[in-house]
This record gives C-alpha cells, sequence and structure tokens, in this order.
C-alpha cells in the first residue's frame, strides 16, 4: 500500500501492462480523493466554449500542484474536469486551492465548477476501491492510472450533492502558473478525432475487460503512430511568439496523455473511419453480452491544453481532448446506456 512517505510506484512503459489489475497499489484509507467536474459542460461545448471547459478542467491540477509545491501526485485530466488524490496532509492545500479555481471558473470563465473532496475509506465504506498504477509516456513524464472503481463511484456522490466543497466568500487568484493553450486545434490527419469511454460492468472479471480493451487498442494500434492524435508536424500557434523547435515538439507529442486508465479506458484518436467501425463492433458486443458499456464521440479536431511546471519544465504535460464535445459528449452517450440498462431490467 501506499503512503506519503513511500518512493512512487514503478512506471510502466508500455501502455497495455497497465490493463493487467494486478500492478495497481490500494491508496492507504486517510488519502483524499477530489474530483472536479464543469456543471452543463456539453451546452457549453454546444455553444463553442469548448476552450475554456478544458482550461477550466485542468485548471484544478494547475492550482493544486502550484499549491502542493510539486506534481508528484496522482492526477488525471478528464476534459471537462479532472480527478486526484492527496495523503490527508494536503487537505487544506486542496480545499484552498480548489476554491480558488471554482471562484476563478465563475469570475473569469463564466462557468460553475463543482467540487468533491472525500477520504478513501469513505469510498471504501461504499463498496469501491482506489488504486494506483503509473505510466510512463516518456522519460520526463508519467502518467497516473486508476482502478478499482473508486473515482467512478465518488463522482456520482458529488453529482448527487454529497462531499461538496462548498464555494468561499473571500478567495484569492488561484496560481495557474504553467497553464496555457498555445496552440490552434488539430486537425484529424486520418479521417476523425474519436474520443473514447470504456468501463466495465460490476459484475465483469478484470481479466475478462483486460483481453477486451487489449482488442480495442490493438486495432487503434494499427494506425500511423498507434492512432496519436498530436501531429508529426509543427502546428499553429496562436500567438506569434509562441514557438518550439521540432526536437521539442516530439517531446510535446510523447507527453501527451492521448491514452488513458480512469477506472476504465479513456482514448482521444486520430483514426480511420475503418478503425472506428471495428472497434465499435468489438464494444457493441462486449456490452450486448453485459461486460461493458461505452461511449464515442467523433469530431474533426483535437485540442491541446499544456502544463509546464515551473520547478520541472522539462516534464510538461499535454492534455488532449476532442473539440466536437469530446469526454463530455462520451460521457453522455455512456450515461444513456446505463439508463438504458437499468430501465431494460
Amino acid at each position: 500500500m501506499l503512503d506519503s512517505h513511500a518512493q512512487p510506484p514503478q512506471a510502466y512503459g508500455e501502455f497495455s501492462l497497465v490493463l493487467d489489475p494486478s500492478i495497481y497499489e490500494p491508496l492507504p484509507d486517510d488519502w483524499l480523493i477530489g474530483i472536479t467536474d464543469v456543471v452543463g459542460s456539453t451546452s457549453a461545448i454546444r455553444s463553442g466554449r469548448y476552450e475554456d471547459v478544458n482550461y477550466a478542467g485542468a485548471s484544478a491540477i494547475a492550482a493544486l500542484g502550484n499549491a502542493w509545491g510539486a506534481f508528484d501526485f496522482p492526477f488525471v485530466f478528464r476534459g471537462d474536469g479532472a480527478a486526484f488524490a492527496l495523503p490527508p496532509q494536503g487537505l487544506m492545500v486542496a480545499t484552498s486551492a480548489l476554491r480558488q479555481v471554482a471562484a476563478f471558473a465563475k469570475a473569469s470563465l463564466g462557468l460553475e465548477l463543482r467540487i468533491g473532496l472525500l477520504p478513501v475509506g469513505e469510498i471504501r465504506a461504499g463498496g469501491r476501491d482506489v488504486r494506483v498504477a503509473r505510466y510512463a509516456a516518456s522519460e520526463n513524464v508519467t502518467f497516473a492510472m486508476f482502478s478499482g472503481g473508486g473515482l467512478k463511484w465518488a463522482e456520482r456522490q458529488m453529482k448527487n450533492g454529497r462531499y461538496l466543497v462548498k464555494p468561499g466568500r473571500y478567495t484569492t487568484k488561484p496560481d495557474l502558473t504553467g497553464l496555457m493553450c498555445e496552440w490552434t486545434p488539430f486537425a484529424s490527419q486520418h479521417g476523425q478525432i474519436l474520443s473514447l469511454l470504456v468501463e466495465a460492468y460490476e459484475n465483469t472479471r478484470p481479466d475478462v475487460f483486460a483481453t477486451l480493451a487489449r482488442r480495442v487498442l490493438a486495432v487503434f494500434d494499427e494506425g500511423q503512430r498507434q492512432s496519436h492524435p498530436v501531429p508529426e508536424d509543427l502546428t499553429i500557434p496562436k500567438y506569434k511568439d509562441a514557438y518550439v523547435d521540432p526536437q521539442h515538439w516530439t517531446q510535446v507529442a510523447a507527453n501527451s496523455d492521448f491514452r488513458k486508465y480512469d477506472d476504465g479506458l479513456r482514448l482521444t484518436l486520430d483514426c480511420t473511419a475503418e478503425h472506428i467501425a471495428a472497434v465499435e463492433a468489438i464494444l457493441a458486443a462486449a456490452k450486448a453480452r453485459g461486460e461493458v458499456n461505452f461511449g464515442l464521440h467523433r469530431q474533426s479536431h483535437a485540442l491541446m491544453t499544456c502544463l509546464v511546471p515551473s520547478g520541472r519544465p522539462e516534464a510538461h504535460l499535454h492534455f488532449l481532448d476532442g473539440m466536437g464535445g469530446g469526454y463530455a459528449k462520451a460521457a453522455e452517450m455512456m450515461e444513456a446506456g446505463e439508463l438504458a440498462a437499468v430501465s431494460s431490467r
């Protein structure tokens, strides 16, 4: 079991390895789990405010890391929000930083950011777990992967009004140093940008889900650069003074979170219509067998929100989502599938 003084767990350089449930380590009961999401993100995206939604989603990670003094805690970007884990001594830091982010989102972006914060022990009492592994995207960057169903359980509780962090009356601006959106959206090079979420049903054995997920990844791995959505050539900066050399751009692509495991697969990919159709057929069959639920959304462009930690600029992180709704639209499809499954019982 991890503790606040332990060395970080081993990072795995091959993404398929994070599908193995045995590599995940449980977090201690007293650790904190935080969840944020933009209320009404789908309508905001529909009105063309996708960049604001993504910026609000990533701002919690930036503010927490800057307030904590390091980005060594587990976290995951979810498009219209984020999830993270901190040791118990981070309670005051997390509460203050998240209140600042919520106030910033409302005042500067016109978005309501919902925030939940609870101990891991509460999640285990609810019958779920939070376990963490690390994926080494490059030699300088690792991304946390989560399993156990705990984040999904916590998110549902938060949306039902539990464990919410109430907005503070008086807050200072959050420290968002290093958070930036410097690049115009990336057009698909191979057909469509796909946002895909795949989660196992509760009665699905972990090995069954792992086998299915590997089949899905194998299809996308047939695409150029494993269907990576960040183009090899330099894209167009929003600002004239934003420039990186070709070697650094290669590192940007390597440090991008286009593949994640967050109580299920979370993927942003540039792929052909044939690859999408093949994967959709695989997942539809698995859903009919009662093994998984999934949501997907197709769009023309991908978005990238960048985080360059001031203490470790070489560990720059690049968060990806689809421009036309991305993970928020894929989650909407998944939720519709869950409701249909419940009503048919």
